[in-house]
């Protein structure tokens, strides 16, 4: 038998490795239905749970192929191994860039998901660029795969929040349906404090939010119904769950006969009426939504609507009618009017799990009152007779419950939970012990004979906490039975050893105070116990002996505790208020994870509450604008000169060694430089562009712009040149401007200005800092401090910023272009415009780029530069080659890749724009 075992193992061995073998060749073959036949099979086998990640150098290399069914097909694999196969992925990154490109909106979409399974850090500013370019595409599909693709780069790095909530911002304006839900998912996981994005497009997502896709629908609602809880107003819910002698006291008083009455905000009004169409979805995920938004939303006279809804779904499968359940529970603590009509439907069948069943029962409790309790008794009376054991249970605690909510039956409930005491399932019998315990606390003195009665049970009954129960009974109510309570002792002490932990407890408890009370006849009984205890196993036991030895037999060593033993033991204890374990759980949203676990779970929101006053409506009204830029963020502008000087400026005064170049200056720097280029046929420097680092709002009348100077930064030549300029904007003057509290990614390095000691009011200053990028566009973060106030500020610099011109001859440039090959050759094709078919236009709009220098060519259809990375002198070569009718080609060559991929974005939107 082992050996045909042996042999079976091996022949599927060889199977699966001649099928893989099999896969391989078909992959490297010239034909694409080889290929599509290969990658059928592949994907299958993911399908069934197989791991093909072996298959993953075959599968990449086809990632380039033409066919597009081979091509989406290698994209769903990349999806599921390429966060597994991380190394090998990053090989073919700039084939996935070219996929974006692809006129097929699948495949472009595909390339992006891809691009986002790779998670490595290194390739972040790939991926940014990637999702903003698809946030502008035309295919509302890949607009919505770029939303999902959001979270994903914030999980991998949280640094990119602000870039990533201007993409959000742009999404969330997309009017369309397919978008919605998921750019909605990505402002929950990235940015739900952001509100502020939510208020000009409120009225646009309720309104689309019928035509939503399902889960899109369940997320957005679920966004909406934060939302509406900070942003509208409801004041009538503060009555609602307050007795109705207390509403009439309030209505006699002045201030509550002048309020004017509630007027429900028209947005409001608008979410509740949208939504109120999706109870009928299909979705049950959908259905709960909107029944939770009404519950905490809705005026009480329109929460109704949802009960039908919900009852609908005790129809579906055993998982949702438990999640509708839980959630009904809870509802029916606090409007048990809603579902009083339906009381039927959680009527349970023999057929319903256990859970299920456990959670009809709770709800029927909740329903209980005096005009159907008699119903429901009579239910629970068949429910008792039930083989399933702890729904007995459950129906036998649900009946103690209705007999301490509704005073009219706690008598008949009583009787019959007597009669369960001669059942013949001891589970049965003790869970009516411990039922009726409770039930007794609240009326001891009537109930005499059942005392008694459970008394006679002791010898019966083997579970341990119904034990318990009994002999707390008997000594608390020791008084009610003075002849039988000595007697139970008496067999308990002979019990004493092989008995439970809780029940010894209960007899030393029992002992304690029967010795209290009846001493002659329990004392030495009472001894006797206390010494078995003395040398029992638990410590606890033993603790507790020791204690009440002390407290019940007084010596000379005893304090004065032991005068008030009786006091102590026999004092009366409040009975027992049995309530719904759902009671507490409304302060969890419904329909959430939390709600359901009755404990916070990781990533939940608190529902907000109401506010105390109407939040300003008119913040909706706000009209959508094509683009909107944020304070703060980088902002581009072309200049003739390297500041735009508006009027004269006055001398400003400060003490800070800080660069200060003359108009004069600039233009002998810009004469000497043209004839030093134009000698070495290179092309002259663009024109630097301002970036804000400061608006002169946010900081409080002092405004900052910033430059890369593109000159060197002469304390250290690996670090860039970034110049600033200060603009006191304020009527006051501004002291001691410096940096401080610098966050920089690992490897980067900043050489801080020196402090400007004064910066007089209407004047300007001009410092340089030198900010090591480790050839990374990470941004540089700091605070701009002045002696009143601190600013949190940043520097992202473009890549071609992190470049210095380096210059070359024309061989030089093709010798070191055939060392860069392969992997470190990034080429582009691209369509000139009349406006840039001229050599001149071409170099201009590179350079402005990218700060490189030109490199002499003998031919006039190319165009070629040079530089090198400012911190790793990684040489950096770029070729643009035209052709006919605008026809032009791009090629960047550099040792790191992810530079090259950057740069050529870059340079192709200056060419192209």
């Amino acid at each position: 038998m082992f050996v045909a075992s042996v042999i079976i193992v091996f022949c599927l061995f060889l199977s699966a490795e001649k099928e893989a073998k099999t896969n391989y060749q078909m992959l490297d073959s010239n034909k694409d239905s080889l290929k599509l036949e290969a990658m059928k099979r592949i994907v299958a086998m993911i399908a069934r749970g197989k791991n093909a990640s072996d298959l993953f150098p075959a599968v990449v290399k086809n990632v380039a192929c033409k066919n597009i069914e081979v091509k989406k097909l290698v994209y769903v694999y990349l999806v599921r191994y390429a966060e597994e196969q991380q190394d090998l992925a990053l090989l073919s990154i700039s084939t996935f860039q070219r996929g974006l490109k692809d006129p097929n909106q699948l495949i472009r979409a595909s390339a992006l998901r891809v691009l986002s399974s790779i998670r490595v850090t290194i390739i972040v500013p790939i991926m940014m660029l990637a999702i903003k370019e698809a946030a502008s595409d035309m295919s509302p599909y890949v607009r919505k795969t770029a939303a999902h693709a959001i979270p994903k780069l914030y999980s991998l790095d949280p640094e990119q929040k602000d870039q990533l909530i201007e993409v959000i911002e742009k999404l969330l304006a997309d009017k369309t349906t397919l978008v919605a839900g998921s750019v909605v998912m990505a402002f929950e996981e990235v940015c739900p404090e952001r509100i502020d994005l939510i208020h000009k497009n409120y009225r646009k997502l309720c309104n689309l939010l019928i035509d939503v896709e399902e889960w899109g629908q369940v997320v957005i609602i679920n966004m909406l119904t934060r939302y509406a809880r900070t942003q509208t107003f409801y004041g009538s819910d503060e009555d609602e769950d307050e007795d109705e002698e207390e509403k009439e006291k309030k209505a006699e008083t002045p201030a509550m006969a002048k309020r004017k009455p509630y007027v429900m905000d028209p947005d409001h009004r608008l979410l509740l009426r949208n939504t109120k169409p999706l109870l009928q979805s299909r979705n049950a995920a959908v259905v709960m939504a909107v029944a939770q938004l009404y519950f905490h939303l809705a005026p009480k006279a329109e929460v109704g609507v949802i009960a039908k809804a919900l009852v609908r779904l005790l129809r579906s499968h055993s998982e949702v009618q438990y999640v509708v359940l839980q959630n009904v529970a809870t509802m029916t603590i606090k409007r048990r009017g809603m579902f009083e009509p339906y009381l039927k439907s959680f009527y349970i069948r023999s057929t319903d799990p256990t859970q299920i069943k456990v959670l009809k029962l709770e709800v029927l409790t909740n329903l209980a009152n005096e005009t159907n309790i008699s119903t429901i008794l009579r239910e629970f009376q068949t429910y008792i007779k039930s083989m399933d054991k702890d729904f007995v249970a459950a129906t036998i605690q649900a009946i103690g419950r209705c007999a301490t909510n509704i005073g009219e039956v706690r008598d008949t409930c009583l009787n019959g939970l007597v009669q369960l005491l001669s059942n013949r399932d001891e589970l049965v019998v003790a869970e009516s012990v411990v039922v009726i315990k409770k039930l007794l606390q609240m009326q001891p003195e009537k109930h005499s004979d059942i005392i008694k009665h459970m008394a006679k049970l002791t010898d019966n009954i083997q579970v341990p906490m119904a034990r318990a129960s009994i002999l707390w009974l008997i000594g608390e109510y020791c008084e009610h039975v003075p002849k039988i309570a000595p007697d139970v002792l008496r067999k308990m002490a002979k019990s004493f050893t092989n008995e439970e932990d809780i029940v010894k407890l209960q007899i030393i408890n029992l002992a304690a105070k029967l010795y209290l009370t009846n001493s002659k006849q329990t004392k030495l009984l009472t001894q006797y116990v206390l010494n078995l205890a003395k040398y029992d196993q638990n410590y606890d036991i033993r603790d507790r002996a020791r204690f009440i030895r002390q407290l019940i037999v007084p010596t000379e060593k005893s304090g004065a505790l032991s005068k008030y033993a009786k006091k102590l033991f026999l004092a009366l204890k409040p009975a027992p208020v049995l309530e719904s374990p759902f009671k507490d759980r409304d302060h969890f949203q419904l329909g959430s994870l939390s709600h359901l676990l009755n404990a916070k779970a990781g990533g939940y929101q608190e529902l907000p509450d109401w506010p105390e006053a109407a939040p300003d409506p008119s913040v909706r009204n706000v009209e959508v604008k094509d683009s909107v830029r944020a304070v703060g963020t980088v902002t581009y502008r072309d200049t003739g000169a390297l500041w735009d000087l508006q009027g004269p400026k006055k001398k400003c005064s400060f003490h800070a060694n800080v660069y200060q170049p003359s108009l004069y200056n600039w233009a002998l720097v810009s004469m000497t430089l043209h004839l030093v280029l134009c000698l070495q046929t290179i092309a002259p420097s663009s024109a630097l562009k301002n970036y804000e680092l400061l608006h002169r709002i946010t900081g409080e009348g002092l405004s900052v712009e910033y430059c890369f100077s593109r000159q060197p930064f002469s304390p250290d030549a690996n670090m860039v040149a970034v110049q600033m300029q200060f603009t006191n904007n304020a009527t006051a003057d501004t002291k001691n401007l410096h940096i401080e509290d610098v966050k920089l990614q690992s490897g980067m390095r900043v050489k801080e200005f020196s402090e400007i000691e004064l910066l007089p009011a209407g004047e300007t200053a001009t410092a340089v800092m030198g900010i090591d990028f480790c050839d990374s566009t990470q941004a540089a973060n700091f605070q701009l401090c002045t002696h009143t106030r601190k600013f949190f500020v940043s520097i992202q610099p473009p890549v071609g910023e992190l470049m210095r011109p380096v210059f070359l001859t024309e061989n030089e440039f093709k010798k070191e272009q055939g060392q860069l090959m392969g992997m470190n050759e990034i080429t582009e094709k691209l369509t000139l415009d009349m406006k840039c078919r001229n050599e001149h236009t071409i170099v201009q709009r590179v350079t402005t780029a990218a700060n490189l220098s030109r490199v002499p060519c003998g031919s006039d259809k190319e165009c070629r530069f040079a530089g090198r990375t400012v911190s790793s002198s990684s040489l950096v070569l770029v070729t643009v080659a035209t052709k006919e009718e605008g026809a032009a080609q791009l090629t960047v060559n550099c040792e790191k890749m992810v530079i090259g991929t950057m740069l050529v974005k870059d340079i192709l939107l200056a060419l192209t724009q």
